[in-house]
């Protein structure tokens, strides 16, 4: 699929700002079933230095510093095309020693997952969620232990379970939050799911970008969802707000350990305390024949 994406972010300040540093996470990324045929992004106010440059998952990020003139607001304004090539996404076999959880992980391949595997492994992440455990076990038990029926399960459990809402703005809420009310945002989706296979002993990290969306509604937002790094077939992304294994509809801009670390925009302003109202244009047109 080819698609054709604008995405113009605007903030407005009550008081006028001083900008500090930002950062831009909106570049989708160019890898074995996603080619980025071409990007650009207008900042306004014009930044005084921008710099492009790869972070430690592999992901583009653009930052911005600006001059120290207070300004009324700030507009980032994206343009991408994107093709996108996974049609089939499940296209591997498993090792045979990952086919069953707890998955036995080689040493070597175990210390690089580490900071996907959450927990205790990880500076400054707490213990695994006790409900998003509790949420775990259950489907092992019931899929008795297989790994990718485990991951059809838990994805159909919160399609199917919860109920989706819009949250413009705020981080995710934590995993146990999201199921014990049975509703949230995509990204509060991503989080719950990414927190149970953790909790299970499955790598898994947070994905933010786009969804090609109901081609007869013209209504699109930011997309979140998760992916786990499967031996044997590599990352592999399920959203569960469409209960989907992700292929060539989505368009993945970055994915971190952290979620704060795929937020599409942050940075800060001086003086304290200045509020911000964020509105968004997103159109996603899909040139395909």
């Amino acid at each position: 699929m080819l698609y054709q994406i604008s995405h113009i972010t605007n903030y407005r300040y009550s008081q006028p700002a001083t900008l500090q540093p930002h950062v831009v996470r909106l570049r989708p990324r160019s890898d074995g079933w996603q080619t980025l045929r071409s990007f650009s992004c207008m900042v306004t106010p014009m930044p005084s230095q921008e710099t492009v440059l790869t972070d430690l998952d592999g992901n583009t990020l653009i930052n911005l510093r600006f001059k120290p003139d207070p300004i009324d607001t700030l507009t980032v304004q994206v343009l991408s095309q994107v093709e996108t090539s996974r049609t089939n996404p499940f296209d591997y076999l498993l090792e045979p020693w990952a086919t069953h959880l707890p998955i036995d992980y080689p040493a070597a391949l175990l210390l690089q997952l580490k900071p996907y595997l959450g927990g205790q492994q990880v500076l400054y992440a707490t213990s695994i969620d006790p409900i998003a455990l509790q949420l775990a076990q259950d489907i092992v038990q019931a899929v008795q232990g297989n790994t990718l029926d485990f991951l059809s399960a838990l994805n159909q459990r919160i399609y199917q379970t919860c109920q989706y809402s819009i949250r413009e703005t705020g981080d995710p809420l934590p995993a146990g939050m999201t199921w014990t009310t049975r509703s949230g945002t995509c990204r509060d989706f991503a989080v719950l799911f990414v927190e149970t296979c953790r909790a299970i002993g499955l790598a898994a990290r947070f994905v933010s970008g786009y969804q090609e969306g109901d081609p007869d509604s013209h209504d699109r937002h930011l997309h979140a969802w998760a992916e786990v790094y499967l031996p044997g077939g590599g990352w592999r992304g399920y959203d569960p707000t469409q209960g989907l294994a992700v292929a060539d509809r989505h368009i993945a801009l970055v994915a971190s350990a952290f979620s704060r670390y795929a937020a599409p925009i942050s940075g800060s302003m001086i003086p304290g305390g200045i509020q911000s109202k964020m509105t968004y244009q997103l159109t996603i047109q899909s040139l395909s024949v």
